[in-house]
């Protein structure tokens, strides 16, 4: 074992030796392992990136809110297939809520009326605002959210009834209309109707990088209704109990759901019930085609990296045959050499592993710098891949050369010219 360490130890200095005494040949030869780790770091920064993205973005709608519509997310491109069911409306809830209650084995907790409208508009003074995201619900709405306000309250059950020209708004919309001043106590236009902010939201950020929440502005719902009329689009969140399965709470909902609408046993839905699945079953295409384009990429980069690497570690035992042939004469064993060769072609890729984690880090920090918003994950499993799939590389592109160092005859190779 201690000749072992010995012999590996006097490789590995002739290794670095031969790539220090050969710098501009080892970096072209490493280059194709430096683009492959380069990819697959990249790759999996992606991917990762996207995971924490989306969990952040779910989070803002609910792991445990669901949502009852008249039309499937991600169906924009059929919405013909929707258009003709009839819209929902927001008595809905109460009708779901007396359900609940008479039901104490329900896997639902409550149910929240929801009408918005994409095209508001706000103004203070002389700034303005357009395409706000106006909603209109009532004092159970904090049940089903996520956001937590960094200023003021949530308007009250009684202002909620009365329709009280109350609101709650965004970031964007505090900083956008009160850039150098508070927003709270302050009143916005809406269609030329007067609002009172009472809350301001902290800020939450992009859903998806799409819909930002920081936009939005929240009132009670007969508010909503003087303001933007009765025909907006309505849906239904409802809130899962804790410990419950989505699905099963789906199955539940679309019973009473069937049961609101008097739905006849063998007709379709006229309703669609919402949930997080509708998005990661979109997601998974995107980060499997992200997957399948960094996979072919780094292959064909470390291939092309490996055929380079054996090429000139077989052009490396050419160029040493009198020196394998003279440590073979004065005892060296097979063992030795191929050790010698194979330490060499290990070292070239892991230190073309490194040189592509170095340049991978640096574009990280780059994007960060140039995009804040986007989520990046550089973690130390990518770190741990890339170093395994170097010496790996290494491995596989040096034993051929290795071996058949190893294999020269001391005597032929003393003559050889």
């Amino acid at each position: 074992m201690k000749q072992f360490r010995q012999e590996t130890y006097e490789s590995l200095l002739m290794a670095f030796d031969q790539i220090r005494g050969n710098k501009t040949r080892s970096f072209l030869t490493a280059l194709g392992v430096i683009i492959g780790i380069v990819s697959i770091t990249m790759m999996g920064t992606a991917i990762s990136g996207i995971d924490a993205g989306f969990e952040k973005s779910l989070a803002m709608i609910g792991y445990d809110v669901v949502y009852v519509q008249k039309s499937p997310w991600g169906s924009m491109g059929q919405w013909w297939r929707y258009r003709n069911r009839p819209d929902l409306k927001t008595e809905y809830a109460g009708q779901i809520n007396r359900i609940i209650a008479d039901n104490p084995d329900s896997a639902l907790e409550i149910a929240v009326p929801q009408m918005s409208s994409y095209i508001a508009s706000a103004s203070y003074k002389d700034r303005n605002l357009q395409q706000a995201f106006a909603m209109g619900t009532n004092a159970d709405y904090q049940q089903t959210a996520s956001g937590d306000l960094s200023k003021g309250r949530f308007f009250l059950p009684h202002e909620a009834e009365s329709g009280s020209m109350v609101c709650l708004i965004g970031d964007d919309i505090a900083t956008g209309l009160f850039p150098n001043e508070t927003a709270l106590g302050k009143e916005i236009k809406l269609k030329n109707q007067k609002f009172r902010i009472i809350g301001v939201f902290k800020k939450q950020g992009k859903f998806l990088g799409l819909f930002s929440f920081d936009n939005q502005i929240i009132m009670p719902l007969n508010a909503f209704r003087k303001v933007y009329g009765s025909s907006m689009y309505v849906t239904i969140r409802i809130k899962i109990k804790e410990n419950v399965r989505v699905t099963d709470a789906n199955e539940e909902i679309r019973g009473i759901m069937r049961r609101i609408r008097r739905l006849p046993p063998g007709k379709k839905d006229d309703f669609s019930i919402n949930e997080q699945q509708a998005f990661k079953s979109q997601l998974d295409p995107i980060k499997n085609g992200i997957a399948i384009a960094g996979i072919f990429i780094t292959g064909m980069s470390l291939f092309v990296g490996a055929i380079g690497i054996m090429n000139i570690t077989f052009v490396s035992v050419k160029e040493r045959t009198k020196e394998i042939g003279l440590r073979k004469a004065l005892g060296a064993r097979r063992r030795t050499i191929l050790l010698q060769f194979l330490i060499e072609s290990v070292s070239i890729c892991l230190l073309g592993g490194v040189t592509g984690l170095i340049i991978a880090i640096s574009i990280t920090a780059g994007i960060e710098k140039v995009l804040p918003d986007f989520p990046i994950q550089f973690s130390f499993l990518l770190v741990l891949i890339s170093l395994i799939v170097s010496v790996l590389t290494g491995i596989i592109s040096g034993l051929a050369p290795a071996i058949s160092a190893s294999r020269l005859d001391p005597a032929d190779s003393l003559r050889y010219e």
